[in-house]
């Protein structure tokens, strides 16, 4: 929280597209220099707490609950610098404890979702609020736990640490010492920060801008400094070169590592990484041509086309979640592989979120061998990726309990919201039986799995009520906090959060 308190002071509050703040923002620095003071006690308490038991080496039981129990903590502690500041979800509208969870959670968990209307006004979100908004996806993006691994080490722990913590299956390039790969990963990931921000200030960013969004686009975040997101520079350059740092965010850096000791051959070869591509490049080929047939807006000319229809693809393939035109009015086959390509994501051991590459992969090849040996059972097909065999039984039956439990998540969620969410959040009046005709009531069930879809998969804007142009402010505080659970569950290694709540996790064995 330190490193925002220099963004309340006018030298450093300079947008690029805005005037220069005029003046010390008290209200952010009161809101920080509390949390700040909150947080050292929490930790001095649990520190306190931790020194009168005995130690015990930490088993993989023990790691998953540090897993989980440590985002559920960052979430909380996250949420004071939004709620001490005054921060308001509008002109008049102070943010609740709740919507400032959301908040953190959306920024820990590089979801991007805001509640937020207005970001280009300082009296409603300080500067220095605006960084901690922002910074906390450069916290998110490698993940708490793998950072707080990589500067402290926990020994034969840490390994286990790390699987919890990084969604999908573990792959080739594993280096010897957990540690050591978690330091590896943590270079990579500031270092590609600090030459997109220097990338970003030579386009004509300030600072300010530059260093926000580095961090939404490396974190594959999303979250932005003005109010049409990216599109609010209407600069192609800016554009361009943030759909090559999304690509690269959304890639392995296992294999980012391998490709700068081994040459570009290794990242070519590698079959998930050639499905990424692969899967970008077909999306944006297919929203291109119903692009320009619908006419669509944004999709005047071919070149205009393919820019708009390749950002939004990567950005929603990535789950960085930026906008630069308004995808909810586009055709419904550009919309519906928008959604589709939300359940994919990146590339495991990436910042994307989703349920990531490899496990399609190999999900589709256990499909395949399933048909296979209905008509020739005593057929023997090993699963192979590459030139390596991926027939490990554990793995293989966790990849398939994960597409069940993920769909199992997404249809709960989704009956819950359409249940039990007002009707007023699409602008239906109970009072008033004609202004359903006015109204998006009946959209309620694709923009209720829209929101649950783009949450759940770190997204951040899906369709309708929560679409490009908008955001989750006008849904209930019990659907804010759902939100915050499905966003943690998407970053997080979704059996780490799970396990919380069964009761069997906290028992001695």
């Amino acid at each position: 929280m330190a490193f925002s308190l220099p963004f309340a002071f006018p030298v450093l509050a300079n947008r690029t597209h805005l005037p220069q703040a005029e003046s010390v923002e008290h209200a952010g620095i009161r809101g920080l220099v509390l949390s700040m003071a909150i947080s050292m006690l929490v930790g001095a308490a649990l520190m306190i707490a931790g020194r009168t038991r005995k130690s015990k080496p930490l088993f993989r039981k023990e790691a998953m609950a540090v897993v989980g129990l440590s985002w559920l903590l960052a979430t909380i502690l996250g949420a004071l610098p939004f709620y001490l500041s005054g921060t308001q979800i509008w002109k008049g509208r102070p943010i609740t404890f709740i919507e400032a969870m959301f908040e953190a959670q959306a920024g820990f968990s590089t979801t991007g979702a805001t509640i937020l209307t207005d970001l280009e006004t300082p009296d409603v979100v300080p500067h220095c609020i605006l960084f901690w908004r922002s910074w906390t996806h450069f916290l998110g993006g490698l993940g708490i736990v793998v950072l707080f691994v990589a500067i402290l080490g926990q020994g034969s722990a840490g390994k286990a640490m790390v699987r919890a913590e990084m969604p999908g299956p573990s792959k080739e390039g594993s280096m010897p010492r957990m540690q050591h790969t978690s330091l590896v990963f943590a270079g990579i990931y500031v270092g590609l920060n600090v030459i997109l921000t220097i990338v970003y200030m030579v386009e004509g960013m300030t600072l300010f801008d530059a260093l926000c969004h580095a961090f939404g686009t490396m974190a594959t975040g999303g979250f932005s400094t003005y109010n049409r997101s990216l599109g609010g520079f209407d600069s192609p350059l800016i554009e361009y070169t943030t759909i090559v740092f999304m690509i690269l965010a959304g890639t392995n850096f296992t294999l980012l590592y391998l490709t700068l000791v081994g040459g570009p051959r290794r990242m070519f070869g590698d079959v998930e990484f050639q499905t990424y591509v692969g899967i970008i490049v077909g999306a944006t080929a297919g929203i291109l041509f119903f692009g320009l047939r619908a006419e669509d807006l944004g999709f005047e000319t071919f070149w205009q086309g393919l820019r708009n229809g390749l950002f939004q693809v990567v950005s929603v393939m990535t789950t960085t979640g930026y906008g630069t035109a308004d995808f909810d009015r586009w055709n419904n086959f550009a919309r519906g592989s928008l959604l589709v390509l939300m359940f994919i994501g990146g590339c495991a051991g990436s910042t994307g979120g989703g349920m990531k590459v490899i496990r399609h992969v190999l999900f589709f090849k256990i499909l395949r061998r399933e048909i296979e040996l209905s008509y020739h059972p005593r057929v023997v097909r090993l699963i192979r990726i590459g030139n390596a065999t991926a027939d490990d039984p554990a793995m293989l039956r966790g990849i398939m309990v994960y597409f069940c439990l993920i769909l199992g998540i997404f249809i709960a969620s989704w009956m819950l919201l359409v249940t039990f969410e007002p009707s007023s959040t699409w602008g239906y009046d109970a009072t008033d039986p004609t202004s359903v005709e006015d109204s998006k009531l009946d959209e309620k069930l694709l923009d209720c799995a829209s929101a649950v879809a783009a949450t759940l998969n770190n997204i951040g804007p899906g369709l309708g009520v929560v679409g490009a142009t908008q955001n989750y402010a006008g849904f209930s505080q019990g659907a804010k906090f759902l939100f915050c659970w499905l966003m943690m569950l998407g970053r997080v290694e979704v059996f780490s959060v799970l396990v919380l709540v069964f009761p069997s996790f906290w028992r001695r064995t």
